[in-house]
């Protein structure tokens, strides 16, 4: 004897009493035990192993037999398909039993057998049972399409299903059309765009004469199907809200709100001054404060549409607000939607009604709920202006209860309030302060904390308060140090002389004893803004972007001076002789510093003629933003840092001019600087550019020498400069007209105009400067010299030139020195004269030359200057007046 016997039975024999009995000859016993193996299957035993027993059950005549066999195998067919194969003879002769009933079953079957194998088989029987002369058996077979549709919609769009789903909506039958409609919507669901509805206004009409006779399920299908369809005009939409609106009345609530949805959304092509509109409205509200008696549950849903409506039509329930005041018995998530409801229907007509409650809601057992409640006060005082000062009143009367959760949630609330309403209701801080001790809640600390910085003139000790909550820093939320951190640099914008230790302290605990990157961002700009070396003077620039002065992303760029620079003689002597850097390259844009520039970089175009010049500006301030002492203090400054030997060559100082610098100039002709690096190789990926700046003919030139140092061809190249003193700009495309090879250079001369976007920069002279090639775009930044900008009617007549140096007052000269020129005053005047810089007169005092010269700048600025040259003293004086 085998081990076979161990798995034929178990220890109670259940499997094989139970196939014993499935293939009993009394139909009796054979059907108990049926429905013995439906409760096993019910309670989750496998009995997958009676499948053929089952099976062999289907041939019966006895309904309910028939009924749990077929219960059993929708449950196991999809684990044992081969077998299921067995049933489908059965299903297809059940589908033409007599009995429609059995004809109905057989087909709600089938739909829910999700086996591929078995589907083919289903379409004939199917196709019967959609033209069924049974209108039981049809709306079955209908539903029955879109399961079948599930599983294999090619098939159901191939056997022509969806058509006949289509012709059943005509059906005489309600129950039939609701049932189409249903499995139509299903399918058109996961088919968006296929259109299966095609609602016009003749299926319309017949939805809504199906709408009167159908089960409730029924309607709630025809209703959400009308929901999708858009009338013409406002005639057929208030014809269907007029069929529509009797269902408002229906028992069942999930028709009510399917109704509901209907009518609101065709009463949006309703005319408001319509008679009807108006009765809608009216005829809206009692359904739905009916569905606020059901059980809890069901309010929790009404409620959550209701909240829908009420912020769409809000003057549907305008009248009803005492329906939504909470009762005492009422679960936590209806009150809390009721409230939300309540602060909806708000308006200054109930406002003093529900504050009335809001306030005694405040006064609850429940924690969350008086939290809401006071929070509820104070978005009414928001949303209705007029209430704001009565929910003021309100919420102080609630804080005099001391009862500390009541009181921090007030406290926030209130902050709301100031922020809404500014200035005018502060006189209830000092009530606000004597609390301020309770508060442990971050977002009420948060919130004192933003009342006292932002109100800091008010109140007397305000650094007290604000410094008590800087004794615990470390140990407060990010929240409350982010706002004591603000609260304390607004205190010491108001009271500068009385904070400075305090605003010193709380930003040296945000950016160097914190480790969060928010708090210690935001330290580090406020400590920028507020320190000796503003910013204020780079708005408009990258400095402004990057919160950091030039000097820290442009490579050469000189530190600004925000010192005046002196402008008496006497401070001449004290600056020491430093060489300065050559200009170099604003870092890679791994920087995003293209983007920061915005420059544009093709060819540029100019925009109209250049201003015309207006003669002398006799006004104080000029296109540069500081006066004309900009210019001075800049050639003062120049002057000062001339080196000693002039071998090194100091570009755009007047020393240059006089061809000290070791530049190439021409005995009668305009300065020329030696060409400089501007933009180094290893900077630019390859590309080297060198270059100065001429002026000849009247036209400033920027000559370059492109070198390509890298191994691959460059071309497509192009030119753009940031805005800068004197609005220089490209006057046409950067003219590289043939592919720069490898270790090739190229001469470029780029004629610039002077009628770009201006922006005083620190040196005046200095120019930022984009190019773009085939590979990448490059940023240097390089000094053009001053005298580039003097213009050739730079000579000012002489009556004129003596009425204005007389009418300027000794405090607008400057003075400084030119060392080691060792050139007479006709030598000097000639040269200066190739420069623009123009002799008006000259004198001779006590063996000392004195020229009078007159220069003007491209932007119509006129500078007067006197030179001193003594004889054999290789030592200049220059006098320059500003006006």
């Amino acid at each position: 004897m085998t081990d076979s016997k161990y798995f034929t039975t178990t220890k109670k024999g259940e499997i094989f009493e139970l196939k014993a009995e499935l293939n009993s000859d009394k139909k009796e016993k054979k059907k108990e035990a049926v429905k013995k193996v439906i409760a096993s299957m019910t309670v989750g035993k496998d009995v997958s192993a009676l499948f053929p027993d089952v099976v062999n059950c289907m041939q019966t005549d006895n309904l309910e037999l028939k009924k749990l066999v077929y219960l059993y195998l929708m449950n196991y067919a999809k684990s044992q398909p081969d077998m299921a194969i067995m049933a489908v003879n059965t299903f297809v002769k059940d589908c033409e039993d007599p009995n429609p009933l059995i004809r109905a079953l057989a087909v709600r079957t089938m739909g829910c057998i999700r086996v591929d194998k078995i589907t083919e088989y289903l379409c004939e029987p199917l196709r019967k049972c959609l033209k069924d002369e049974d209108p039981y058996v049809r709306k079955t077979a209908a539903v029955c399409v879109a399961k079948l549709h599930d599983i294999n919609a090619q098939l159901v769009e191939d056997q022509g299903f969806l058509d006949t789903l289509k012709d059943l909506i005509s059906d005489s039958n309600p129950m039939v059309v609701a049932n189409a409609v249903a499995a139509l919507s299903e399918i058109a669901e996961s088919h968006p765009n296929s259109n299966l509805l095609d609602l016009n206004p003749q299926t319309i009409n017949k939805l809504l004469t199906a709408l009167n006779e159908c089960t409730e399920w029924g309607q709630i299908f025809i209703l959400d199907c009308l929901a999708n369809y858009t009338p013409r005009d406002d005639r057929e939409s208030q014809s269907i809200c007029e069929r529509v609106t009797p269902r408002l009345s229906h028992a069942n609530s999930a028709v009510v709100l399917s109704a509901v949805k209907v009518l609101m959304k065709f009463m949006e092509m309703l005319p408001k001054d319509l008679d009807y509109y108006g009765t809608l409205l009216k005829k809206l509200a009692p359904p739905l404060v009916t569905l606020l008696s059901a059980e809890p549950e069901l309010q929790y849903v009404a409620l959550r549409n209701i909240n829908l409506i009420v912020q769409r039509r809000p003057e549907i329930l305008k009248h009803e607000m005492k329906v939504f005041f909470v009762k005492y018995n009422d679960p936590i998530y209806v009150k809390l939607e009721k409230l939300d409801i309540m602060i909806r229907l708000a308006s200054q007509a109930n406002i003093a009604q529900v504050l009335a409650e809001l306030k005694e809601y405040a006064t609850e057992v429940d924690v969350d709920f008086v939290r809401k409640a006071v929070r509820a006060i104070g978005r009414c005082a928001i949303k209705v202006e007029q209430s704001a000062e009565r929910c003021v009143s309100t919420l102080l009367d609630l804080i005099q209860t001391k009862v500390n959760y009541v009181v921090q949630e007030a406290i926030v609330v209130i902050k709301d309030i100031f922020r809404k309403y500014p200035n005018k209701y502060e006189s209830v801080i000092a009530t606000l302060c004597e609390n301020l001790d309770s508060l442990d809640e971050p977002e009420a600390r948060a919130a004192m904390i933003w009342i006292v910085g932002e109100y800091a003139e008010r109140i007397d000790n305000a650094d007290e308060l604000l410094e008590s909550f800087l004794e615990g820093f470390h140990d407060e939320s990010t929240q409350v140090q982010l706002q004591l951190l603000t609260a304390i640099v607004k205190l010491f914008l108001k009271k500068p002389t009385e904070t400075q230790e305090l605003v010193q302290q709380v930003l040296s605990l945000a950016t160097q004893d914190s480790d969060n990157p928010d708090l210690r961002d935001r330290g580090y700009i406020y400590w920028r803004l507020l320190s000796t070396d503003p910013l204020i003077c780079h708005i408009g620039t990258l400095a402004s972007v990057y919160h950091k002065p030039p000097s820290a992303f442009v490579e050469g760029s000189r530190g600004v001076q925000h010192k005046r620079l002196p402008g008496s003689s006497q401070d001449t002597g004290s600056a020491a002789g430093v060489t300065e850097a050559p200009p170099a390259v604003i870092p890679s844009q791994g920087d995003l510093l293209g983007d920061l520039l915005n420059l544009d970089l093709t060819p540029p175009t100019t925009t109209g003629p250049p201003p015309p010049s207006s003669g002398m500006q006799m006004g104080a301030m000029d296109l540069l933003g500081g006066g004309l002492d900009s210019l001075v203090g800049f050639l003062h400054k120049i002057s000062a840092a001339m080196p000693a030997s002039f071998n090194a060559p100091v570009s755009g100082g007047l020393d240059d001019l006089f061809d000290l610098g070791g530049g190439v100039g021409l005995p009668m002709g305009a300065y020329t600087p030696p060409k400089t690096i501007w933009l180094p190789a290893m900077k630019a990926k390859g590309l080297e550019i060198s270059g100065t700046f001429v002026r000849r003919a009247g036209v400033i030139q920027m000559e370059m020498t492109l070198t390509n140092k890298a191994m691959s061809v460059m071309t497509d190249f192009a030119i753009q400069f940031n805005r800068n003193s004197f609005g220089l700009a490209p006057a046409g495309p950067l003219q590289v007209l043939t592919p720069l090879s490898p270790n090739q250079s190229i001469e470029v001369a780029l004629p610039l105009s002077t009628v770009g976007p201006v922006m005083k920069m620190e040196p005046l002279n200095n120019l930022q400067v984009a190019v773009k090639n085939n590979i990448d775009v490059f940023y240097f930044s390089c000094q053009y010299p001053i005298s580039m900008l003097f213009v050739e009617d730079g000579k000012m007549e002489r009556q004129v030139f003596l009425a204005t140096w007389k009418d300027i007052p000794n405090d607008n000269e400057s003075q400084f020195q030119i060392k080691d020129c060792h050139l007479n005053s006709d030598a000097a005047s000639n040269k200066l004269q190739g420069s623009n810089i123009f002799t008006i007169a000259k004198r001779t005092v006590e063996g000392q030359d004195m020229l009078y010269q007159s220069m003007k700048l491209t932007n119509s600025i006129w500078v007067l200057a006197e030179l001193r040259v003594q004889a054999g003293n290789p030592n200049y004086t220059v006098s320059t007046h500003e006006f």
